[in-house]
């Protein structure tokens, strides 16, 4: 951020020597001075200069879009420092501004994604990822901001409005495929994928989203895109078709492309996933723990709040799979918790939740694991589309079977019924085509069969599991089938 240090400077020296005749004498310079000096003051984490300059902005009696820059980013610092929900409001908020339809904050039916999926179905038609990226090019401002205003809605309502999110989608594609393509078109087709792979089930369908924005980017003038784009595909859509370890080597080239051009949002974001698929792909505990605290540092010194909470998430859960600093770490996970629901965020829940669930199955806690998964609500709807819900949809199913063995009578059928339908979603992704959950399929077959008393093909089941996780690089998974084999 040294060039961004830099420009801050000259900003603010420019508006001081401006600021008695400025916005009179020179508006066009003094609203250039505001913008780009709050942008500049953003990105270094100087919030309380940015804030100066964006009240500045908007207290003027000028027209919406020339207040767009400095709106766009009060958005994305609302978000950055954790403030969800008032970032959705101002994004909202502003829309409306421009004059354009804007969604309701609230719960969306199923009835009312179906009806605008439908919608965006019969505008798709046939469109490869070809024809979408050869789409002409979008010319109206208007339309354009309020397209990057839905980029970061798309962000914000995943966190604490999971329901909202197709909504914001869907119009984010239907003004790309009615109005034409702009570098926020891109993030939206792979967001179209990550609906597509995960809740509607077709993740070949999806990964052609993904490839229509990957060749959108390409386009001239859309490299303030990639990293987003990046971390958009390889984190909710490439998994459900390919190996999860192909994955850390995109992730890594997103964080270094969003840091180049100054998009430290996406960059942490992509750092975010990486670090969780590294957890879950068995790559040594101190190997990991170091990266995450070196992360801690570097989202510290760039004000990444919101995302640095994820980091800190995982890093608990390495430490206390490493028997360090355990108590603090069991304080911090509660923190979370109360910080969560105290803000709405069912993101940050999901998260702390399916952490706190591997801790309790890798060390075989099932009581303290039952107990969990029976008050943690819908993960899944949580961390849609994400490789944390595929985990932890696995993790569930297996608490579940567990819970059946031990228990008797009702509760014995409750428990088995309830291990039964998840594993049905767990193979529903197997026939779709996703490769990650082949190991898993052989650990959960293996526990129905303990359930059901058919040891020897239990034993075959995890014989099974062990040789496909360690062929496909789930070293951690390989442990655990071992454990419970012999349990």
């Amino acid at each position: 951020n040294a060039a961004f240090d830099t420009a801050k400077v000259y900003f603010k020296a420019g508006h001081e020597a401006l600021r008695s005749t400025g916005w009179e004498g020179d508006y066009s310079t003094m609203l250039d001075l505001c913008s780009d000096g709050a942008n500049a003051c953003f990105l270094t984490g100087d919030f309380v200069s940015m804030n100066d300059l964006i009240d500045e902005v908007l207290s003027k009696d000028i027209d919406t879009k020339e207040k767009y820059r400095v709106s766009e980013i009060k958005v994305k610092s609302l978000l950055t420092v954790g403030k969800v929900n008032e970032s959705i409001d101002a994004a909202l908020d502003f829309r409306r501004q421009l004059g354009l339809p804007a969604p309701q904050k609230k719960s969306a039916s199923k009835f009312t994604i179906t009806r605008e999926y439908i919608r965006v179905k019969k505008l798709l038609k046939d469109k490869t990822a070809e024809d979408i990226a050869n789409l002409p090019e979008l010319d109206d401002e208007l339309y354009e901001m309020g397209q990057r205003m839905n980029e970061h809605l798309a962000t914000s309502v995943y966190l604490v409005e999971p329901t909202m999110l197709p909504l914001v989608i869907f119009q984010s594609v239907t003004t790309s495929l009615k109005h034409g393509l702009s570098p926020t078109s891109s993030p939206a087709f792979a967001r179209l994928g990550l609906l597509l792979c995960g809740p509607f089930g077709k993740p070949h369908e999806g990964r052609e989203m993904a490839k229509a924005a990957e060749l959108i980017v390409e386009q001239p003038g859309m490299r303030r895109i990639t990293s987003k784009t990046i971390f958009v595909a390889q984190s909710f859509c490439y998994h459900w078709t390919e190996p999860l370890q192909d994955t850390v080597t995109p992730l890594l080239e997103g964080c270094q492309k969003g840091l180049e051009i100054g998009d430290t949002d996406s960059a942490c974001s992509c750092l975010v996933v990486r670090s969780y698929c590294l957890y879950f792909t068995g790559r040594p505990l101190e190997s990991i723990q170091e990266e995450l605290e070196a992360t801690i540092e570097v989202m510290t010194q760039l004000r990444q709040d919101a995302r640095k909470l994820r980091i800190v998430i995982l890093l608990a859960t390495v430490k206390k799979l490493r028997g360090i600093d355990t108590e603090a770490g069991d304080e911090k996970m509660d923190s979370l918790l109360a910080t969560a629901a105290a803000t709405g965020n069912f993101s940050l829940a999901a998260f702390v939740n399916s952490m706190k669930l591997e801790v309790f199955v890798i060390f075989q806690q099932w009581e303290e694991a039952i107990e969990l998964v029976q008050k943690s609500g819908n993960v899944r709807l949580a961390l849609t589309s994400a490789f944390n819900t595929v985990r932890y949809t696995f993790l569930q199913t297996l608490t579940y079977f567990k819970a059946a063995q031990t228990a008797s009578g009702k509760k014995r059928k409750q428990m088995k019924k309830c291990g039964k339908t998840t594993l049905k979603v767990i193979q529903g992704w197997a026939k779709n085509g996703n490769v990650n959950v082949v190991h898993y399929l052989y650990i959960l077959d293996a526990e129905l069969a303990v359930l059901n008393g058919k040891n020897n093909k239990a034993k075959k089941s995890f014989s099974a599991a062990i040789t496909t996780s360690s062929r496909n690089g789930f070293l951690q998974d390989r442990a655990l089938a071992h454990e419970l084999a012999s349990a």
